[in-house]
């Protein structure tokens, strides 16, 4: 597990100059995509959440956009069917909210690829609810802060997370000491 977390941090964090979402600027970025895109990285990401489904699951909902390639990964990897949650629900063709399998009656998890106040994820919980689905359970990829955690539980949601984000950056500094260690040999 530290190997794919040092493999996840060094393909995703980035130095430069980032405007953040809010509006401060900042030399350091985290970008979700870029596991996301490479396919050796997604499969053995989506082969570790595989064990965090819980049982009776009968559909895993992708929000829209990270959580879509992550919860395809993991379709594959465990069989059940999928489906693709939209923000809102598009206003023309068949206009559902989730695309892919029905969710009514059905057990949903939500997949999701980071999750840090959680306001997307409570969000579409509620309206995946609203649309007659089960929902208790989110699995995520990346953990950034306790309070998206909190905030989920309240909404009556189990978060199960692969990793919090310090996870990913001490598997990353383990992993930059041992090649210092390496280098002065």
């Amino acid at each position: 597990m530290k190997e794919l977390a040092k493999e996840i941090y060094e393909v995703s964090h980035l130095t430069g100059e980032f405007l953040l979402r809010s509006g401060k600027v900042s030399n350091e970025y985290f970008d979700k995509y870029l596991f996301e895109a490479k396919p050796h990285l997604l499969s053995k990401i989506a082969s570790e959440l595989e064990k965090l489904i819980p049982q009776g699951t009968e559909v895993l909902a992708g929000l829209e956009l990270g959580g879509v390639p992550v919860a395809t990964a993991l379709s594959l990897k465990s069989g059940i069917p999928a489906a693709f949650v939209r923000k809102k629900a598009k206003a023309y063709g068949t206009c559902k909210l989730a695309e892919g399998i029905d969710v009514k009656g059905k057990r949903i998890c939500i997949v999701e690829d980071v999750v840090t106040t959680g306001g997307q994820v409570i969000l579409s919980a509620k309206d995946l609810r609203e649309a007659g689905a089960i929902v208790t359970d989110v699995v995520i990829v990346i953990e950034r802060d306790i309070e998206g955690r909190k905030r989920l539980e309240a909404e009556g949601l189990t978060l199960h997370s692969l990793f919090k984000m310090e996870e990913l950056m001490e598997a990353a500094q383990d992993g930059s000491n041992l090649n210092l260690i390496k280098e002065k040999a």
